[in-house]
């Protein structure tokens, strides 16, 4: 029997999320480096104003792993923003019930779903930190001059002719990449953005191409297709055709921008060094070798890309210049 393999990978990932422990396979920037989440809790406080301060709001995070970005955000906002604090409607979107009762210990007044769908409507503003690369993809391959369609068979992969191809020419032996999930997220949720206002903001790591599917098992990279739900499944994110998807909904979309210099302009550095004040020698160093691996690009600088999507009348958010311009 074969198994498509986007539908092979949405249920490896939905087995794997339910029973094992990200994070011993593998660690988030959240993880790495408090001001991260900081950060990203000024940046959102700061689109709020520039949205006129709508109250209440809705503030949600997709994928939210153990609560440590939303955490790291929420201790910023109380600090330096208390009115959108006050303002603000947690909301979480999670499909793992084990997760969730994760997150549940750090963030206990938040709202849990497992679709955007189900967020009530309103002004909007979404993280989405390491959360577009875990959707499903199908894989494409060019051969004799047709394209073929990846299917998962007894551990292997299984050619089968494709019914709704890439409309791109390619050489044999070509690779193309799509996720309809990823696709639809973005189309659905700038959709949403257009309507009740609001911004996301997305930090994923992507710009490969061809076959860019990847397992994480036990700290170290596998095959993915042997022993679904034992390891985390990913692939890069296709930024353009996320952008596209995105504008088709009626967003404003800016990026993507290399993360490392993303947070460098939202004063990861600057916020490092004060963290690092008055710390041991030992535990400063540590914060900032944390910055300087999220940041530098030949570690997770360049690798992944922050990308924007906005209610079309908001001006440039933090960390973007211009809004990005349809191919």
């Amino acid at each position: 029997m074969t198994e498509r393999l986007d539908r092979f990978m949405a249920r490896a990932n939905a087995a794997y999320y339910a029973t094992r422990d990200p994070f011993a396979d593998f660690t988030t920037a959240p993880e790495i480096a408090q001001a991260f989440g900081e950060i990203l809790g000024l940046w959102c406080a700061v689109v709020w104003d520039a949205a006129s301060r709508p109250d209440p709001v809705l503030l949600a995070e997709a994928g939210p792993g153990r609560g440590t970005l939303m955490t790291d955000a929420l201790r910023a906002i109380a600090q330096a923003a208390p009115a959108f604090r006050a303002a603000l409607r947690l909301h979480l979107i999670e499909t793992s019930r084990r997760l969730r009762a994760v997150q549940a210990a750090r963030l206990p007044d938040a709202t849990w779903h497992d679709r955007l769908d189900t967020v009530p409507p309103g002004p909007l503003l979404l993280l989405g930190n390491e959360f577009l690369d875990a959707l499903p993809i199908r894989q494409f391959v060019r051969r004799n001059g047709a394209w073929l369609e990846r299917h998962v068979a007894e551990g292997r992969f299984v050619e089968q002719p494709a019914a709704d191809p890439p409309a791109n020419q390619a050489e044999d032996g070509a690779i193309v990449q799509r996720s309809g999930p990823a696709l639809d997220w973005a189309r659905d949720l700038a959709s949403r953005l257009a309507r009740y206002g609001g911004a996301a903001l997305f930090l994923d790591y992507g710009g490969g191409t061809g076959d860019t599917l990847q397992a994480i098992r036990e700290g170290r990279p596998g095959d993915p297709l042997a022993d679904p739900g034992a390891a985390d499944l990913t692939a890069h994110v296709d930024f353009a055709a996320v952008a596209e998807a995105a504008r088709s909904g009626g967003g404003a979309v800016y990026g993507p921008e290399p993360q490392g210099l993303f947070l460098a302009r939202l004063g990861l550095f600057q916020r490092t060094d004060r963290l690092a004040r008055g710390q041991p020698p030992a535990r400063a160093a540590a914060l900032i070798e944390a910055a300087r691996r999220l940041a530098e690009p030949d570690r997770m600088g360049r690798l992944f890309n922050a990308l924007a999507v906005c209610h079309p009348d908001l001006p440039p958010p933090p960390g973007f210049v211009t809004e990005q311009s349809a191919a």
